[in-house]
């Protein structure tokens, strides 16, 4: 894959050589190339930038939250998704390994597509994915309440023992935001003391994750009683279906889809990571592929290894059904405590994105009160305010919620789009630029190339995201309900608002960004850009 950049008529405003390949100085003057200064704390290695991509993902959170509604919405079947989703984000995986490599940024998927697009496409790619990144730490906390009260009821605050582990009731929903109140207000905190603190725990979490799902896959291996064939079963799920198990399978793909997105957080983290163009291209596609083996393999081994496939609690229960039912409770609930690990840190990874994605516009002069919220504590090295917001804002959408049987495949479906629209607001712009010859540049340098792939994998990651956008946001009753117009027509409605609030502060705020400072050396007017 890293083979040498396709010849390209570059540009006028085509960055200079210097800028793309990095100097030899180190990261802080490859980043003062770009026009900023460094200010974030660089402590990153190879495994952290790693982490910060699988974390996001986070098997244990994603497979564990929502099998049971893969399972309930396609039968064993459903798991074909797993590969096919998982060859649609690999697609996006390698344009973003392209970019993450040429664009050493805090700020990822924002500062990608400044680079390569419009400035109103950057200001809405960067818009969308924070308020994307606010819903999905929110449906990240709530999936405490899948895991903590099957392992005790003592963490069923609200309700008894019929409403542990499901959001589907009233006091389940309630007890659902309890919890992840807590979460939230602890990710929030780490968060504030800095990089160092969040890398740490990440770290272990990862390593805790990784280790609790080999051991998990090995013990359930060891109880196979059925063979593979079992993935052919779709346990009727299609029946009663317009467009018969087609349709079954493609609400049942919303599982696999929530679970293979936020691997660009290696990206977000560039300014923090050691070496970034080297080691964030890596990071994210070596956290994709750890997902995608470790899930399939849980789930198809879980599968083979249940001794009832058709107790009616694989659908509601879920995984930790599964897990319990076939390695009996006391094995079973040390699993699930690796789960509330990682759905620990998988919120704490969301958030950390998201505080770098409003750090990086605010610097940009992008947000109003830019200059406080990009101000960085010269004590802990991290940006504060966003820290603060991005919790704020999480926990007042939680409390909107409360009491929502609803809310947790709404807020899932809703973040998973609002994720997938500002990547296509880098794969459409970047195949554009390919069809043009205008990318990779000449000068791209010895970092990741798609090279004669380029084209048709970027055509494909653009054809796959819109496809699974239409899907995400289709009204269908099965996700969204079908008694009250708001709730089926949630996804398109909020999404609709979010674009129109976003274009509105744009308009407001094109006219009031400061002019950008001339750099120490030339590079191209696009790459420089002025401190809030």
């Amino acid at each position: 894959m890293s083979q040498p950049a396709n010849p390209a008529t570059p540009r006028p405003d085509a960055p200079s050589s210097a800028q793309t390949q990095g100097p030899p100085g180190g990261d802080s003057d490859d980043l003062a190339r770009f026009g900023y200064r460094q200010e974030l704390e660089r402590s990153l290695g190879s495994f952290s930038s790693f982490a910060a991509g699988f974390s996001y993902i986070s098997i244990m959170t994603g497979v564990f939250q929502l099998f049971g509604f893969g399972f309930g919405s396609g039968g064993p079947a459903f798991i074909w998704s797993w590969p096919l989703v998982f060859i649609g984000q690999g697609a996006v995986a390698l344009c973003f390994a392209e970019v993450a490599g040429q664009f050493p940024l805090a700020g990822g998927v924002y500062q990608w597509s400044k680079h390569i697009a419009r400035p109103a496409t950057s200001w809405m790619a960067g818009w969308v994915m924070t308020i994307g990144a606010v819903v999905t730490a929110a449906a990240v906390a709530v999936a405490y309440q899948i895991i903590l009260p099957q392992v005790s009821l003592a963490f069923q605050i609200v309700g008894g023992s019929a409403d542990a582990g499901v959001t589907s009731t009233p006091n389940g929903a309630k007890n659902a935001i309890l919890l992840a109140l807590g979460l939230v207000v602890f990710t929030t905190l780490v968060n504030i003391i800095g990089v160092r603190l969040m890398a740490k725990i990440n770290n272990v979490g990862v390593a805790v994750e990784l280790i609790g799902v080999t051991l998990l896959i090995v013990m359930l291996a060891i109880h196979i009683h059925r063979g593979p064939q079992v993935v052919m079963h779709t346990a009727g799920t299609g029946s009663g279906q317009s467009m018969g198990y087609l349709g079954a399978f493609l609400v049942a793909s919303i599982m696999s889809a929530y679970v293979f997105y936020g691997f660009d957080t290696a990206g977000s983290l560039a300014e923090e990571t050691r070496e970034p163009r080297r080691h964030a291209p890596r990071a994210i596609l070596r956290a994709l592929t750890a997902a995608f083996l470790a899930g399939g393999l849980l789930m198809l081994v879980g599968m083979m290894a249940v001794g009832d496939i058709n107790a009616k609690q694989l659908g509601t229960l879920g995984m930790p059904y599964l897990i319990k039912s076939t390695l009996g409770n006391g094995l079973g609930n040390v699993f699930l405590v690796c789960s509330a690990i990682a759905i620990t840190v998988c919120c704490l990874a969301v958030q950390t994105a998201a505080i770098r994605l409003l750090f990086a516009m605010a610097r940009d002069g992008r947000l109003p009160f830019g200059a406080s919220i990009a101000r960085v504590s010269p004590k802990s090295k991290t940006p504060v305010v966003p820290a603060v917001l991005t919790g704020v804002l999480t926990i007042a959408l939680l409390l909107v919620n409360i009491g929502n049987q609803r809310v947790f495949y709404i807020l899932t479906s809703v973040a998973i789009i609002l994720f997938y629209i500002p990547y296509l607001m880098v794969t459409v712009p970047m195949l554009l630029r390919r069809l043009r010859g205008q990318w990779p540049r000449p000068d791209h340098g010895p970092y990741f190339n798609l090279g004669r792939w380029g084209l048709p994998v970027n055509a494909f990651a653009v054809l796959y995201g819109a496809a699974m956008t239409v899907n995400l946001a289709w009204p269908r009753a099965a996700v969204y309900g079908n008694d009250h117009w708001y709730f089926q027509w949630g996804a398109v409605v909020f999404v609709a608002v979010i674009v129109a609030v976003g274009a509105g502060l744009y308009l407001t705020r094109r006219h009031k960004e400061p002019a950008a400072a001339p750099p120490a050396e030339p590079v191209a007017e696009e790459l420089v850009v002025p401190e809030a």
